[in-house]
């Protein structure tokens, strides 16, 4: 979510009426989220001045380990420069930070793509930009999960219960650090995230949702301790409640 708002914000200040507008003091500190949009906080330091060249030699773009060679345009301007000044500090401050973590397994290389090209200044922000947003679209439709066994068959569901909240077993990425929550697609991920994880003996859908509409799913290691809850439905393993009563 904050990758994918600051792309959008910098493709507005790469396309902005004033023209290109650099960040001259690109720092994370200079962020911030509002309503799950980033803004930057201080427009101090921004310039829509594109350094000036006369051949391309001229056209150094510098940075503490890396440098990248541009093009002199006709009208004597550094081609672009602006735009990738403030995309490789993304990929810097930002991408390197985020977008190895926390994806499902099939959407990782293809962050991993976006991670590399921007760090070598392979991709501009328009195609950046594209390439955020065919993962988010795989990511909302549930196109990214691949055919396999169908394992919700194996699980008992209860509608209308949750079990109580307690401090459980942790995963990574979770939404809470007392247990495992993540967000899913639909139960049968849920299913196959729950069959991944040794201690899982159940896992509860709420109507939790995420920024992109997906719902939140508790994982847990006991399914003990029922407790109405209409919004709710838990699922339990079948070998985790054979030779008990429901």
């Amino acid at each position: 979510q904050i990758c994918l708002s600051l792309v959008k914000l910098l493709f507005y200040l790469a396309h902005s009426p004033l023209g290109s507008i650099v960040l001259l003091d690109f720092q994370p500190r200079q962020f911030v989220m509002v309503d799950g949009n980033l803004k930057v906080t201080d427009m101090d330091d921004a310039s829509t001045e594109e350094l000036s060249c006369k051949e391309d030699n001229d056209c150094t773009l510098d940075f503490p380990t890396k440098s990248f060679p541009l093009k002199c345009s006709v009208v004597g301007k550094c081609k672009g420069i602006n735009e990738k000044k403030n995309l490789f500090n993304a990929y810097r401050y930002f991408f390197t930070y985020l977008l190895p973590h926390s994806a499902p397994p099939a959407l990782r290389p293809l962050l991993s793509d976006i991670l590399n090209a921007t760090g070598d200044l392979r991709y501009g922000i328009n195609e950046t930009l594209r390439a955020f947003e065919k993962v988010l679209h795989l990511y909302k439709s549930g196109l990214y999960l691949q055919k396999r066994p169908l394992l919700l068959k194996d699980y008992i569901s209860l509608k209308g219960f949750r079990t109580v909240e307690g401090e459980d077993y942790k995963c990574w990425p979770s939404y809470s650090h007392l247990g495992c929550l993540l967000s899913i697609h639909s139960a049968e991920e849920a299913a196959a995230i729950c069959n991944s994880q040794s201690q899982c003996q159940s896992f509860i859908v709420t109507q939790q949702r995420t920024w992109t509409g997906r719902p939140l799913a508790s994982f847990q290691s006991s399914w003990t301790d029922l407790i109405p809850d209409t919004n709710a439905v838990v699922y339990i393993k079948r070998s985790a409640s054979s030779g008990e009563r429901l």
